[in-house]
């Protein structure tokens, strides 16, 4: 029968800091795994020692087949099943032959030490994570709790917020927490922008209403205004309207984790919506004019949404994106067809695409092309009015008509 693998949490105050019978459990076992920084709590320890580096595979493959005969002690910083190696063993190995052992996990400890309560923080793990996209994962919490690592350092979290203007954050970061070298301190943005920090930190952003600009400090529902966005504006302005954009991100049907592709981005009112309520969405605009690409920056950092955002002509730099699960077209420059080959040809399983049309022209080419492709194609004609008053009565003025097409398909082997 296989061995069981005890997960034992420590933090950096090493094996003092051990609590129950976590301390007898290491010294007594036949093999101990961890890190070097985690093994060398352990001097003394007698017993084959494995050090984790790089990819867990071959550990993983070793552990499985370990006979009962031999007691396994793996070390693992904090509480082992807060974004820690216990998952991992425990999906591999299997609920039965995992014990875990926990420490106080890094989090609790920067909280504690901050006199903060943090039972309603966003944690937010950047620890081998990209940094893009932290904006909308910060939202507007109250408060959010950050695993840096080397790359991801408080310094480079501050410049980040400060570019997106998220200055009624205040930062607290905590070093070294539980060791001998342990610091904390409390910062603005631009204190900590130019600071060096130990490399094992904890950041915590802190809320202050009083801070930055309170016309940015809210949540957006569905269907913002279109006079919200920054936008090129003749007479009606170059957005999809609200009414258009809340219809389309329906026809859309974005899920969670979702790669999404906005065509002729403009303002980028599309994309942003979207991003705002499809947790994890990654969204991937092209947008041909230049003017409308800087309006859809600044957009960005007003909303606060990170995404991708290039400056070409589709169907042209779609080949440095990744294959998408949904795509809205809203504009085109002319080469409709080929752009939609395109999108079909690396359209994931059960894809999506969503087309604004305000011409026939356009309607036809993209009706007919889509079914041509293999897609099950259906188009609403979305005409509507807005109140508008005179004198002190209030008449309607109509919106110009859109077509919206959405094409789908199945997996393949649908039938």
């Amino acid at each position: 029968m296989p061995s069981e693998v005890v997960v034992v949490g420590i933090g950096d105050d090493g094996a003092d800091g051990l609590m129950g019978d976590a301390r007898t459990l290491v010294e007594q076992a036949d093999l101990l795994v961890g890190g070097e920084r985690q093994l060398n709590f352990f001097p003394n320890y007698i017993g084959e020692q494995r050090v984790i580096k790089g990819k867990l595979t071959a550990l993983l493959d070793d552990l499985k087949d370990l006979p009962d005969t031999r007691s396994v002690v793996v070390l693992a910083s904090g509480d082992p099943l807060f974004y820690g190696i216990g998952s991992l063993l425990i999906k591999r190995l299997g609920r039965e032959r995992v014990r875990i052992v926990p420490h106080l996990s890094s989090i609790q400890l920067a909280f504690a030490r901050c006199g903060e309560a943090w039972q309603d923080a966003r944690v937010i793990s950047l620890h081998g994570r990209p940094i893009a996209g932290l904006a909308q994962r910060i939202g507007y919490a109250q408060t959010a709790a950050l695993l840096t690592d080397a790359d991801n350092s408080p310094a480079k979290i501050a410049r980040y917020l400060l570019d997106f203007k998220m200055t009624e954050y205040g930062m607290f970061v905590a070093e070294n927490l539980g060791g001998p070298t342990e610091r904390t301190g409390r910062y603005s943005l631009q204190e900590a922008a130019v600071m060096e920090f130990a490399p094992l930190n904890v950041v915590l952003l802190l809320r202050d209403t009083r801070r930055g600009d309170r016309s940015q400090l809210q949540e957006w529902p569905l269907g913002i205004e279109d006079s919200e966005f920054s936008q090129r504006k003749p007479d009606r302005g170059l957005i999809t309207k609200k009414e258009i954009r809340v219809l389309s991100l329906a026809e859309l049907a974005l899920r969670p984790g979702d790669v999404l592709w906005d065509i002729g981005a403009c303002t980028g009112s599309v994309s942003i919506e979207a991003v705002l309520h499809t947790p994890g969405l990654l969204a991937f605009a092209i947008e041909k004019n230049e003017g409308d690409l800087e309006n859809l920056r600044e957009n960005q950092v007003k909303f606060r949404t990170d995404f991708v955002a290039v400056h070409g002509k589709a169907p042209a730099g779609l080949e440095e994106f990744p294959d998408p699960d949904a795509v809205f077209v809203g504009g085109s420059g002319g080469e409709l067809a080929e752009l939609l080959q395109v999108c079909a040809k690396r359209m994931r399983p059960k894809g999506r695409i969503v087309i604004n049309a305000a011409t026939l022209e356009t309607l036809t080419t993209a009706s007919q092309t889509l079914k041509h492709l293999g897609f099950e194609v259906a188009i609403a004609l979305v005409q509507t009015a807005r109140s508008k008053p005179i004198l002190n009565l209030t008449r309607f003025e109509g919106m110009n008509p859109v077509y919206i097409v959405t094409a789908r398909r199945g997996s393949e082997g649908d039938e």
